[in-house]
């Protein structure tokens, strides 16, 4: 992206390598550029929109490796940062009989090594459209203070807000203050996407009805629950919608969840934010869709669907 005056979907998040299981075997892997903020990122561009990723890399040949990786996607760099001595983590990721993901172990060898925000070049929030995160990032202190200065700016700056739980329980020190973190923002963001599982696991409760009810006490303007193979419900103005996906023989789920995102944020960035119940079934469609393709092919970045395909 050359023009910085052209709006785009800002994102920020770790880049992850993600060494993803051959079979279920779970005995080899092949390395895939990953992570839920890249796949976003990464699948934003693919179908036509501007993407610009906040995040942190270092100087050897891994870190280059995903810098030249998200050039090549089209995804803009100008405002992620280099720290020669930050190594970019990676995760393992196991398959299970059914070909659903498991993330299985992390490797990160500078943890505290993380964005600052006061390093953060202002133009920045002034020229996004939509800021996305997801929890990724928000175990650890400074890059959960980075992302609460972050989300405080932009809801200064009336930038659209979008918030992935995404959780990998594995990161954290405890469920209470994985619960305790993620709901934090619940207030501030205009979007919200779960997984049946995460919404769950966030309101303590066991049935869909019981934790949209608890969600309701956070007023989020917007909430997108994704139920795999039975499509997403999406929460509006205390009505609760289904919108149903074509079924697919998935390969691999991974990154699906991320190709529904990037539906959602690119038809946002290039049409604008829906006004209507039908125009956010309309959108969500489209990102179910995209989700379901992804769920298709192996990998995760490597599956985000491109605009020539739809």
């Amino acid at each position: 992206m050359n023009e910085l005056t052209k709006k785009f979907v800002l994102i920020y998040g770790d880049v992850f390598v993600d060494y993803i299981a051959d079979d279920q075997t779970n005995k080899q892997f092949t390395k895939y550029l990953g992570g839920a903020t890249v796949n976003v990122a990464a699948g934003v561009a693919r179908l036509g929109a501007s993407s610009s990723f906040i995040t942190v890399s270092g100087d050897d040949e891994t870190s280059e490796f995903v810098r030249s990786e998200l050039i090549a996607e089209g995804v803009d760099l100008t405002f992620a940062q280099i720290v020669p001595e930050k190594r970019v983590s990676g995760v393992y990721v196991h398959l299970t009989e059914n070909n659903d993901r498991h993330f299985h172990t992390y490797v990160d060898e500078t943890p505290d090594l993380q964005v600052n925000f006061s390093t953060l070049k202002q133009e920045v929030f002034q020229q996004a459209s939509i800021f996305h995160f997801c929890s990724g990032t928000l175990f650890h202190p400074t890059a959960r203070q980075t992302t609460r200065d972050i989300v405080n700016q932009m809801e200064k700056s009336h930038v659209l807000l979008s918030f992935d739980a995404n959780i990998r329980p594995l990161r954290w020190e405890s469920e209470e203050l994985c619960r305790k973190i993620i709901s934090s923002f619940f207030h501030q963001v205009d979007i919200l996407k779960l997984t049946e599982e995460e919404l769950f696991f966030l309101t303590e409760t066991k049935t869909r009805e019981e934790g949209i009810r608890k969600l309701r006490d956070f007023q989020i303007p917007i909430v997108l629950i994704t139920v795999g193979a039975e499509g997403t419900y999406i929460v509006i103005d205390d009505e609760t919608i289904h919108v149903e996906v074509k079924k697919v023989i998935p390969v691999d789920t991974t990154g699906a969840g991320d190709a529904f995102m990037a539906g959602i944020l690119s038809k946002i960035n290039m049409n604008g934010k829906p006004n209507t119940k039908e125009e956010w079934i309309d959108y969500v469609s489209f990102g179910n869709r995209l989700g379901a393709i992804c769920a298709t092919k192996p990998g995760a970045l490597s599956a985000m669907p491109r605009a020539a395909e739809l």
